[in-house]
């Protein structure tokens, strides 16, 4: 029931804090919580968000129904997931995706480097235990979204867990997000913020933009949502005197297209042209530029 005295009937696919979707039939009608007087369930009209458990989507999963809770219970939902990319000439951060051990960073994080270790933190009684993954092999790059698929080369990574990836295009103007990584060497550094723009022009892409604080070590982490689902992949701030809370994150759909087109960016050691490193150029010190978040140089 509307508050203006209307009435909608329909499937209800989906609820939201902002948003109730119903399926009208020919339809999918978004009515905003402001205009609902009252909403009636029948028994069986409940939401089709199907079960909580993980479904795999390709090389990734998805969660429907996942519930959402706060920044301090999802940390220590999705935290074990995060994990830190140790290379030769700097860190990065990046997160496990699947049961094969399968990992998301940034391109620019591992982007000519050939010793590459992933580090897990697991929760222990009485703390966290370290552990490091030195066998990583490179299975695809795409340098233009600055995405980069590693795989964990052990026996153990089917004990690790992974996160969900969340509908990106689902975003709203001012929905709370939080970042965790790796700023500065500071593992497990947890940031919070919000959706500032949802999708910005940047680099020739569209990248989420938001008031999380992203810094060098950041790059590659997951921007999520209170579900706890990776929305986005964190890869730029703004820098320069005056400048804060502009961060950038790669759409959580765009990540979904590069994993399921990862055999058109697969990694080859034999081409010559890979592991190239192309420094950006130096930038004026007056404005505000646009830089990656890793601590690579």
């Amino acid at each position: 029931m509307l508050k203006n005295g209307a009435q909608v009937q329909g499937e209800l696919l989906r609820e939201r804090d902002d948003v109730v979707m119903l399926d009208l039939g020919f339809t999918v009608l978004n009515v905003p919580r402001t205009e609902i007087a009252s909403l009636d369930k029948t028994q069986d009209q409940q939401p089709k968000q199907g079960s909580p458990v993980a479904m795999e989507e390709d090389m990734y999963y998805i969660e429907p129904g996942r519930e959402a809770l706060p920044v301090d219970k999802n940390v220590l939902r999705v935290g074990e997931a995060v994990v830190q990319i140790q290379t030769a000439s700097g860190l990065g951060s990046g997160f496990i995706v699947n049961k094969l051990g399968h990992v998301v960073t940034n391109q620019h994080v591992i982007s000519g480097e050939r010793e590459i270790s992933v580090v897990v933190y697991r929760k222990k009684a009485g703390g966290l235990e370290k552990q490091v993954f030195p066998k990583i092999k490179i299975i695809a790059m795409n340098g233009f979204l600055d995405l980069a698929i590693l795989q964990i080369d052990d026996s153990a990574v089917e004990s690790l867990p992974y996160v969900p990836i969340g509908d990106s295009d689902l975003l709203t103007q001012g929905q709370a997000v939080f970042a965790i990584g790796s700023p500065l060497g500071l593992e497990r550094s947890v940031s919070q913020g919000i959706v500032s723009v949802r999708a910005r022009e940047t680099r020739g892409a569209w990248s989420i933009q938001s008031t999380t604080q992203i810094n060098p070590g950041n790059s590659g982490g997951p921007l999520f949502n209170a579900r706890g689902e990776v929305i986005g992949v964190n890869n730029m701030k703004l820098a320069g005197v005056g400048v804060e809370g502009l961060g950038f994150s790669i759409p959580s759909n765009l990540l979904k297209l590069f994993l399921k087109n990862r055999d058109a960016f697969a990694f080859d050691p034999r081409n010559p042209n890979s592991g190239f490193r192309y420094l950006s150029p130096p930038a004026p010190t007056e404005n505000p530029v646009s830089t990656p978040t890793s601590t690579q140089p």
